[in-house]
């Protein structure tokens, strides 16, 4: 499983709720590969969310953060030679930490 949340305060504090459930055995039949931060607006966020980005990732295993792209918001193709470098990171991060998953894994779950 990968936490994704945006990083505004509602959406950290939320991803801070999940993780902390996650390391208390609440959830033990999951993996939890890590937390993918995605941006809800271009530039940097402010000192108060950076600082509790920072928080809730020191409970996860790993997090990726995905920058605001504003081709995709307004629906243009996804390609991954053209993605942002966090991106591909991303991707490739993952398949090697879930290499049995395809491109459908999830849906069913």
């Amino acid at each position: 499983m990968v936490l994704v949340a945006r990083p505004h305060a509602s959406g950290l504090r939320a991803a801070q709720k999940a993780a902390t459930h996650w390391a208390a055995g609440a959830l033990p039949d999951v993996q939890l590969l890590g937390l993918v931060i995605v941006a809800d607006a271009p530039g940097r966020l402010p000192r108060p969310l950076r600082e509790l980005a920072a928080l809730v990732s020191g409970g996860v295993p790993q997090t990726w953060q995905v920058p605001w792209i504003e081709s995709w918001r307004l629906g243009d193709d996804v390609a991954l030679e053209s993605a942002p470098r966090e991106v591909r990171r991303l991707i490739a991060d993952l398949t090697a930490l879930a290499p049995n998953l395809g491109p459908a894994a999830g849906t069913d779950r």
